[in-house]
């Protein structure tokens, strides 16, 4: 138990360095702009696809769900300040930084963790070159830029999704349905979402880098530290989640 508790402390005070490192880097010199944009590539667009068709299809199971809860109260008319609601502030942050999690996360892992066993990391000190302002501040950046804006696609979708929903299976119109999602939502809901996603971001983003950076033992170790990266990161995303929601509650 006393070995666990020192491997914890140990994990717990690298990764404390680890981001202590990355805000001191990155306040002290702007990144590469190429660098920097090939990660917004890698970590933003190339995530489109899976959170935007995890987002479709959330939006139009609410939708009908809702609609059949509802249907037992004479509520039916409710299904899009319902949809809106529940994506904005909840599932729109939280399923999008599980699928880019789980996508990025164990990509950035595998990356950093096979230039550390194969001393690539050791190599950019050698030079005098820091791997934490070459490595970890872009994806850091980029993680932070692209996660609020896939979130807000994400939404959209999502309410689309729920729009097609309703007017194909409950014959709403879909003015009516889009008055009810205007009407439901407000700035606080949007702004606790985006404020989530902040959140998320520094998680995946440091969790996947510090797996990296601490991988050992060849492929296997590289491998065990990817999964150890998904595992964490979707942990925290979920557990963050519950605080985060409680705090913007309260305001």
């Amino acid at each position: 138990m006393t070995g666990v508790a020192v491997h914890a402390a140990r994990q717990l005070g690298g990764f404390s360095m680890l981001v202590a490192e990355t805000a001191r880097e990155t306040l002290r010199r702007r990144p590469e702009g190429r660098i920097l944009m090939e990660q917004l590539y890698q970590i933003g667009v190339l995530s489109v696809g899976i959170s935007t068709v995890t987002a479709l299809f959330t939006g139009m199971v609410l939708a009908l769900q809702t609609s059949y809860s509802l249907a037992a109260y004479g509520a039916k008319l409710f299904v899009g300040d319902v949809v809106a609601l529940s994506l904005v502030r909840e599932l729109g942050p939280v399923l999008t930084a599980l699928m880019v999690g789980g996508r990025v996360g164990a990509g950035i892992t595998a990356e950093v963790g096979t230039m550390n066993v194969t001393e690539q990391i050791d190599a950019i000190r050698a030079m005098a070159a820091s791997p934490v302002r070459k490595l970890v501040v872009p994806k850091v950046l980029a993680m932070l830029i692209m996660l609020p804006i896939l979130v807000v696609l994400s939404d959209f979708l999502g309410i689309m999704g729920g729009l097609l929903m309703a007017v194909t299976t409950l014959g709403q119109p879909a003015a009516f349905y889009m008055q009810h999602v205007v009407q439901a939502l407000s700035l606080h809901d949007v702004m606790s979402g985006l404020g989530k996603t902040v959140v998320f971001a520094l998680i995946i983003a440091f969790i996947a880098c510090h797996k990296g950076l601490t991988a050992t033992g060849g492929a296997d170790g590289v491998g065990r530290a990817t999964t150890e990266t998904v595992v964490a990161a979707s942990l925290s995303v979920l557990i963050s989640d519950f605080f985060l929601t409680k705090l913007f509650l309260t305001f």
